[in-house]
């Protein structure tokens, strides 16, 4: 499968941790960073994997951390967001299995292992159905499929768990909506704000698994730092 890391952002709402290094080089031990961790997983259980890392912020330090990927760079990070990100890498949007991973999200091996490796069929979404209140990024399901996807939702079934999978139907759509929200100025949204527009417009369908179950964080602050190193130490 292929996997494209967007790691491009400067992670502010961590400064002054993030003003010398993306989020993704965070020390999960002595001997990995975030970004190093979850390719090795991935490589572990996917002995195919092709995996692109787009990149924006101190953007060298990650070409030299990791070896056997494909780095795109982002110069223009600083005025936009991961929709412009995976614009660049769109052309990589042209094959069957899809993964578009946030650079900031720390899985367990058995997530990685359980979800994250395997096909799908299907478009779907990563959620943690156990976060139901002050999520960041959220979302609302009607049966198996997704309604909406936001910041502002009061109520919904989930967070977002920054883990997009797509089968090749789906990822040619995705690559087609971004062009156009790109073209016409939106290069400041989050690459998913394309799978709403999709849903709300065409009825895509769009559908989630549930990692509820499994141990995992999304690094916005120093608390999530100390889960994510939690979750690292504990398969040590």
């Amino acid at each position: 499968m292929k996997y494209i890391f967007l790691v491009a952002g400067k992670g502010s709402r961590l400064n002054p941790l993030t003003s010398d290094m993306p989020k993704s080089m965070f020390m999960l031990g002595r001997d990995t960073t975030l970004i190093a961790r979850m390719v090795t997983l991935i490589r572990r259980y996917d002995r195919e994997a092709d995996i692109v890392v787009v990149t924006g912020h101190r953007h060298k330090s990650i070409e030299e951390e990791l070896n056997g990927v494909t780095f795109i760079n982002n110069p223009f990070y600083e005025v936009t967001n991961s929709i412009a990100s995976l614009w660049f890498a769109k052309r990589h949007l042209d094959t069957d299995n899809v993964v578009l991973i946030d650079g900031d999200i720390v899985m367990s091996e058995e997530l990685v292992r359980d979800v994250l490796c395997k096909p799908v069929e299907k478009a779907h979404v990563l959620l943690d159905s156990s976060i139901s209140e002050n999520g960041d990024y959220n979302v609302q399901i009607s049966g198996e499929r997704v309604l909406v996807m936001s910041k502002e939702l009061d109520h919904y079934y989930g967070e977002y768990a920054g883990v997009t999978k797509l089968d090749r139907e789906s990822a040619l759509a995705m690559r087609k909506e971004i062009e156009s929200m790109v073209d016409g100025g939106y290069y400041d949204q989050w690459y998913e704000n394309a799978l709403v527009q999709m849903i709300f417009r065409d009825d895509f369908e769009l559908f989630y698994t549930d990692i509820s179950t499994y141990d995992w964080t999304e690094v916005d602050n120093v608390s999530d730092l100390i889960h994510a190193k939690s979750i690292h130490m504990s398969e040590q």
